[in-house]
């Protein structure tokens, strides 16, 4: 699942090298980051909306043993993803992510620095976070409404074997993560790896990252 402004092409220096080593990948585009979304369906999109997303494509591919990647805000999608999912979902990785508690939300989760890109994207139309400038010419305005909302997680996630948080070393003075690896790393139940690359690893380091989630 990809970060925020971004759409299933993020992972596409990725997904090649994890399929030559026999798995089979599913890259998403969430509600409200697809080419053909309108302005209605972007200012309706919630947190509930991408895990809606993420639950009906399982159903729809009857996936089971899904190990569920999350880059950045998408650490929250995959979240509450899992917890709706049945125990379909044996391993979940936050790449640079967000790694939720019950009534977290993005907002609440992340900087000032990031809370200020947030408001400062969406003031033009009020429902649209326009991406920071600096980035990649393919992202999208982002729905706000899934910064804002609230996660709701009944403990089903806590049942999900393998969870591992991937802590992108490359940009010390910015992350909002520093906090939460450490947090992570003093309990057992997660695995924590450094990852030598910029926030945006599946780009930068496409290599190293395929070959985390292949657990060499």
């Amino acid at each position: 699942m990809p970060g925020a402004w971004k759409g299933s092409w993020s992972s596409e220096a990725v997904v090649p090298l994890l399929e030559r080593a026999g798995l089979t990948v599913h890259a998403l585009s969430l509600t409200g980051l697809r080419p053909d979304d309108d302005n209605a369906t972007i200012a309706s999109a919630n947190l509930d909306t991408h895990t809606d997303d993420v639950v009906r494509h399982l159903d729809r591919h009857r996936i089971t043993g899904a190990t569920l990647v999350g880059h950045r805000y998408a650490g929250m999608v995959i979240a509450a993803a899992a917890d709706r999912a049945d125990g379909r979902i044996s391993r979940l990785v936050h790449v640079d992510a967000y790694v939720p508690r019950d009534g977290d939300s993005c907002w609440s989760s992340t900087n000032e620095r990031f809370r200020e890109v947030f408001a400062a994207g969406a003031a033009a139309t009020g429902y649209a976070v326009r991406p920071p400038d600096g980035g990649h010419t393919r992202r999208r305005p982002h729905p706000l409404a899934p910064f804002l909302q609230t996660i709701r997680l009944t403990g089903t996630l806590a049942q999900v074997p393998r969870r591992e948080f991937i802590y992108c070393t490359g940009r010390e003075d910015r992350t909002p993560f520093a906090e939460l690896r450490t947090r992570l790393r003093a309990d057992p139940e997660w695995q924590v790896h450094d990852l030598p690359s910029g926030h945006d690893a599946m780009h930068e380091a496409p290599e190293a990252a395929a070959a985390l989630l292949l657990g060499e």
